[in-house]
């Protein structure tokens, strides 16, 4: 077999095992959809107890559009209920979202839902 050989099948099989890695972590990804069966709505606050969530995870906020919405945002945001002016916010009522490695803070932005705890914080691994 000449060199030029060689570093194609090499170059070829690499390629192949990296395509492998990364259709393995994408049919590792689960989707959940946020608060069960009551979907996105008041009291989710505490509906990520207890999963384990990881990087590329997909959430599903499932609501009636026009009674809420979803605001990606950051600790300070999922603190206060305050949106920051840089926040993605989702108003379809069947909102996907996939998450980052490390927090994720969401939140509905009208008045009063986020105080009534319709907010969530999910560390992805």
């Amino acid at each position: 077999m000449s060199q030029g050989r060689g570093s194609a099948v090499v170059a070829a099989a690499a390629v192949l095992c990296l395509l492998m890695v990364l259709n393995s972590e994408v049919a590792q990804a689960a989707t959940y959809k946020v608060g069960g069966a009551r979907g996105w709505t008041f009291i989710v606050v505490g509906w990520p107890k207890g999963k384990n969530f990881k990087a590329g995870d997909i959430l599903l906020f499932s609501y009636r559009t026009g009674a809420h919405n979803v605001a990606v945002v950051n600790k300070a945001g999922y603190d206060s209920c305050k949106v920051p002016s840089n926040a993605k916010v989702y108003s379809s009522g069947k909102d996907q979202i996939k998450l980052v490695k490390g927090k994720n803070f969401f939140i509905c932005t009208f008045p009063f839902h986020c105080a009534f705890a319709m907010k969530i914080a999910v560390t992805a691994t």
